[in-house]
């Protein structure tokens, strides 16, 4: 199986399997207890809290650690409906994963409003302060702006950097999902967001663990995610096992695979030309905007896209429709949509996104998988 869907999920790495099988055998016992060993866990997840802050360029105080990215966006979107001034509106990215945009609807309904973007995806700095500036002089001012860092279906990056810059001058809060972000490129200096989270096993490590940085160590959710843990930020016992393979993950990462990102890219770009001179008709969404290195979000010329992930499946290539998250559910991408793409073009789009461990081999044996399958479609018969 050559595995082409790394944005939903990722193999746990070498690195994050053996710091695992570590906590497991040697920091396994509840940090919250009272005795002595207890403390010795405590102590590792401390330092692992200190690693992200630092990693990220925030304090420790900011990190709590939870399941992902899922849990952290419900988190931060009731923890700003009850603590934001009543009429206060949040202004969203369209493009935002299906999680985001489901917790933030839940929170704030009818107080919500999208942000314009680009043909491509790309929200724009300038138009986000112009609208700020705007509704300040409002009845309903804009008390927090909502922008992911990479989007999960096409790859497209958003200056994350600029809008934090932005926001902070005008006190509006900024709320960032890292999670495709992060463990592909660098993360210094996401910390400058306010609310950031991520989810481990977008990057390597295992799934159900993952973090977020409050805006500032006086944010507490003590009474909304409940219990004593954490400082009481959230209840539930603290996994260290989950955290230690989640930082052995991000350190391998952030110390030797983000640097070679420019090569990856060039392998991205190479198999981008290779494909769509082979399939005439074929597009690639986005193709114009600065993009994750490893995502191809792809509209070929003909044949659903259902249709394409199947025949690729039994050539052992696993490639995706799209969002993990949103693929059972009826419709088109929203993500598709908010880029101007007709509903018949969005069912011939699929997504590719390499990992790590992908090889230049393995996209040139995916461009000729698509024109294998390519002409297996135009023969097969038509229901």
């Amino acid at each position: 199986m050559i595995y082409f869907d790394h944005n939903a999920t990722t193999p746990l790495t070498a690195t994050a399997r053996a710091a695992w099988l570590r906590a497991q055998d040697e920091a396994w016992v509840n940090p919250s207890s009272p005795y002595r060993e207890a403390a010795r866990v405590r102590i590792h997840l401390e330092a692992a809290r200190e690693a992200l802050g630092s990693l990220l360029g925030a304090g420790a105080e900011r990190v709590v650690f939870l399941s992902g990215a899922t849990e952290a966006a419900a988190a931060v979107a009731q923890h700003l409906a009850r603590t934001l001034p009543a009429g206060v509106r949040v202004a969203m990215n369209p493009t935002e994963h299906p999680c985001v945009l489901a917790a933030f609807g839940a929170a704030f309904p009818g107080r919500w409003i999208a942000l314009p973007v680009t043909p491509e995806g790309r929200v724009e700095t300038a138009r986000v302060a112009g609208m700020v500036d705007e509704a300040a002089a409002s009845s309903a001012p804009i008390g927090a702006v909502v922008v992911m860092a990479a989007n999960n279906e096409t790859g497209v990056l958003q200056p994350w950097s600029e809008l934090a810059r932005m926001c902070r001058a005008r006190q509006v809060t900024y709320v960032c999902d890292a999670s495709q972000w992060v463990g592909k490129l660098p993360a210094a200096g996401l910390g400058a967001a306010d609310w950031v989270f991520a989810s481990a096993h977008k990057w390597g490590g295992p799934k159900g663990v993952g973090f977020l940085l409050r805006a500032s160590p006086a944010d507490t959710f003590q009474g909304l995610l409940g219990g004593g843990q954490q400082r009481g930020h959230r209840g539930g016992t603290e996994d260290y096992p989950g955290v230690a393979a989640m930082m052995a993950a991000l350190v391998e990462a952030e110390s030797g695979q983000v640097l070679w990102e420019t090569e990856r890219a060039l392998w991205r770009d190479a198999f981008v030309h290779a494909a769509v001179a082979a399939l005439p008709g074929s597009r690639v969404v986005a193709v114009g905007a600065e993009r994750l290195w490893n995502t191809v979000s792809l509209t070929l010329p003909r044949h659903e896209h259902l249709r394409w992930v199947a025949r690729l499946d039994k050539r052992g290539f696993v490639v995706s429709t799209g969002s993990a998250c949103a693929t059972g559910h009826e419709g088109p991408s929203h993500v598709l949509a908010a880029l101007g793409l007709d509903p018949e073009a969005m069912r011939r789009t699929i997504r590719i996104s390499a990992g790590w461990s992908t090889l230049e081999k393995d996209w040139l044996a995916l461009r000729q998988a698509l024109v294998t399958v390519s002409a297996e479609l135009d023969a097969a018969p038509t229901k």
